[in-house]
Parts: C-alpha cells; sequence; structure tokens
C-alpha cells in the first residue's frame, strides 16, 4: 500500500486516488507527482506535504 500524504491544510494526497482536479491518475505515487504540482485545495507545493 503507497504511503499517504498530508497538506499543512489537512487535504490528504492519497495515491490510490490521484487527483482528478489535476488530472493526476489514480495509482500515481506521491513521488511521480510532476514538481509543478499542487494541493488542490490550498495551491501549496509539495513541500508543505508530510508522509502519515
Amino acid at each position: 500500500m503507497a504511503a499517504k500524504y498530508q497538506c499543512v491544510c489537512n487535504y490528504v494526497y492519497d495515491p490510490a486516488e490521484g487527483d482528478p482536479k489535476g488530472k493526476i491518475p489514480p495509482g500515481t505515487a506521491f513521488e511521480d507527482l510532476p514538481d509543478d504540482w499542487v494541493c488542490p485545495v490550498c495551491g501549496l507545493g509539495k513541500d508543505a506535504f508530510v508522509q502519515i
């Protein structure tokens, strides 16, 4: 099971779900997200996330 990551705004990126708004398909690991991907809730970058 792939790790989930939580943004400082409490949004959780779940690799099993991907990010439909950001056109990220299900099954995409957090590490494989594009460098310019941002939180769909608050707009912060990947550095605002911590593994949970």
